[in-house]
């Protein structure tokens, strides 16, 4: 079966089928639960307190708005979401063979939906590396999606009203119009759920550890797979290594890896000119300034959270680049970056800049490759008839490069 014939059987089956999925090649999709612990540090709180540390002075943030749109759009309380605290995501994996003994873990973009994209993607390094492939939901940019956001009449009204506000607007649109509304409004949102995911994503390898996953062994290994925002996340993990999770983890990111600040997300797709001004002022250029008046975000980005200093590593390339590129020399055996030439997101020039170090002598493997027809970062293989041969072997091409680093 081909990429375009699978992305459509994988999409049909997980849409209709029951759970757990049966698919070709003795693999089967089981949709698994999760309880965040980590949820309170979204927004929302009247008071707040660090599970490590105890409570943190500081006033709670102001809810903010945009006129005529509900409330439960814009300003409701980020951490009184029940979509941010409890989800479901599927797993990949052989249901003959047991629990697995080895897992692959898979992070999405930004102002992703829905699973669809990443289905084929999952399929194929299940059955070329033998590994259970569970795909993580990241709330990296506001939390998780409520159904209101993809309402198309609310959403045509929000970008109508943006376009009227902001008649110079690039790339406004209906599907980033949830998104590029809440991060403009509080872009401190890109933060806090990332540090949520982060939270989460350990707290799901602690609960395989003790043995608490119905699916994953409690001593299998850990690996990831990451893609463009997703890859910010897992370079995050990977770096602080908390409780030594992730120390013998190889890391394949893919269409990403750079520092934020090199990243150029305009885009109909994720977010709109104005909320990327807005995102990049706070988390860039303003970030220290904010640190100052905020006790709440000191402390998460501080000393006493070495996850903190690593995210703000990874924001503005020129912040603490001798302990990045310090770290990324220590992990370059285990680490490969694919970057693809027509990439405009996320340049490979700048995933090279992050990973090989600003004098180009850290050994991290980066894969310059192309493909024979157009396509962008948002959609590498795009699910097309006319494009069915070339992007078939595209794809194949990526995700066997991928399969090989990961086998080791």
């Amino acid at each position: 079966m081909d990429y375009l014939d699978l992305h459509r059987t994988l999409k049909s089956a997980l849409r209709s089928g029951p759970d757990p999925v049966r698919l070709e090649g003795g693999l089967w999709v089981t949709q698994a639960g999760f309880l965040s612990s980590s949820d309170h540090i979204l927004p929302g709180e009247t008071r707040y307190a660090c599970s490590s540390h105890g409570p943190i002075d500081g006033a709670a943030e102001v809810r903010t708005g945009t006129a005529d749109l509900p409330g439960s759009f814009n300003d409701l309380q980020d951490s009184h979401v029940q979509a941010n605290r409890e989800f479901r995501y599927p797993v990949f994996h052989g249901l003959a063979r047991g629990r697995a003994r080895e897992l692959l873990l898979l992070f999405h973009g930004l102002n992703e939906k829905d699973w669809d994209k990443y289905l084929p993607w999952a399929h194929r390094l299940a059955l070329t590396t033998g590994k259970a492939v569970l795909l993580f939901p990241i709330a990296f940019h506001m939390g998780r999606a409520l159904p209101e956001w993809s309402d198309h009449r609310l959403m045509h009204r929000v970008c109508a009203q943006r376009r009227e506000i902001w008649p110079e607007v690039v790339g406004a649109s209906l599907s980033n119009a949830a998104i590029s509304t809440r991060l403009q409004a509080r872009p401190q949102r890109f933060i806090w759920s990332g540090l949520q995911t982060y939270c989460d994503v350990v707290q799901l390898l602690e609960e395989i550890r003790a043995n608490r996953h119905p699916l994953v062994e409690p001593g299998a290994s850990v690996d990831i797979l990451a893609y463009s925002i997703g890859c910010l996340l897992a370079q995050i993990l990977v770096m602080t290594d908390p409780e030594g999770l992730f120390q013998r983890s190889r890391l394949c990111l893919f269409c990403g890896g750079a520092v934020f600040n090199r990243m150029s997300p305009v885009s109909k797709f994720i977010l709109d000119s104005e909320a990327s001004v807005a995102l990049y002022s706070f988390v860039v250029e303003h970030l220290e300034s904010h640190l100052r008046g905020d006790a709440r975000l000191r402390h998460y980005l501080g000393p006493d959270h070495p996850e903190g200093l690593r995210f703000r590593s990874m924001l503005n390339y020129g912040v603490m680049r001798r302990e990045r590129e310090a770290r990324f020399r220590e992990l370059a055996p285990r680490l490969l970056a694919v970057a693809l030439e027509q990439d405009t997101i996320i340049p490979p020039y700048e995933v090279a800049n992050a990973l090989q170090g600003s004098g180009r002598d850290l050994p991290v493997r980066v894969e310059r490759l192309d493909f024979p027809y157009e396509y962008r970062h948002e959609d590498p293989f795009p699910a097309q008839e006319a494009l069915r041969a070339p992007v078939d072997q595209s794809f194949r091409r990526v995700f066997d490069l991928v399969a090989e680093f990961l086998r080791g």
